[in-house]
């Protein structure tokens, strides 16, 4: 049986939720914050240790500015009244991607991952003006300036994900099969599942299912 230890979830279909049940793809997103809450519940059952959110890309700066600032409104709000919990629960928050947002939300990033840093029973990777491909860049980048050698081990150390180990699973829901610049680099030999569910639909039974699923893989690793 195989062990999970990290999953990582492209949370789409929110916005298209929102509009098919309330004609709002706000009211989506809102929605979309109960699943991630169930998800969050699950991985801590099964003794999942990390757990990354792809919340925010760096394409998604090209939606409507109203859109855009209901989506930090609202992570403003849940940091403000789940934080704390997270602490008490023994989680940990990091954040994948370059804090560009307004100073009340970078503060309660920056705060939120100080508090939470010492944590260890699960620890949440929200990925927020995260582009996979800007991130291979950037690690490069770092390599060269360091006069260091470009090899696989080094670009992973300068990743965003340093030292955290790579995705077991990779979740896709929203009926979209495609990986929208997402772990790029860390999802070599990652085990993929698309559900056709719109995020806010994605349950405690899906995530079980695809947990099971996962732990039956013959996983070769290009081995026989």
């Amino acid at each position: 049986m195989n062990s999970i230890n990290h999953v990582a979830i492209i949370m789409d279909g929110n916005g298209r939720w929102g509009l098919k049940n309330y004609n709002s793809r706000n009211k989506g997103h809102k929605a979309g914050l109960k699943t991630v809450e169930s998800i969050i519940k699950v991985s801590i059952k099964y003794k999942i240790k990390f757990l990354t959110l792809y919340a925010f890309s760096t394409e998604n700066w090209k939606r409507p500015k109203s859109e855009i600032n209901y989506l930090f409104k609202l992570l403003e709000n849940f940091l403000e009244l789940k934080i704390k919990k997270f602490h008490k629960n023994n989680i940990k928050l990091k954040i994948l991607g370059e804090k560009m947002f307004s100073k009340k939300l970078n503060n309660l990033l920056i705060n939120s991952e100080k508090l939470t840093k010492k944590n260890s029973k699960l620890q949440i990777n929200l990925a927020l003006n995260y582009g996979s491909r800007k991130e291979i860049v950037n690690a490069t980048k770092k390599l060269n300036s360091r006069k260091l050698e470009i090899n696989e081990k080094n670009i992973s150390k300068n990743l965003y994900t340093s030292n955290i180990p790579d995705p077991d699973i990779l979740i896709r829901t929203g009926k979209t099969n495609r990986l929208s610049n997402f772990l790029l680099w860390q999802i070599s030999y990652t085990e993929i599942f698309f559900s056709n569910k719109l995020w806010p639909d994605f349950n405690e039974k899906d995530f079980i299912k695809i947990i099971k699923n996962f732990q039956k893989i013959k996983r070769n690793f290009g081995e026989i």
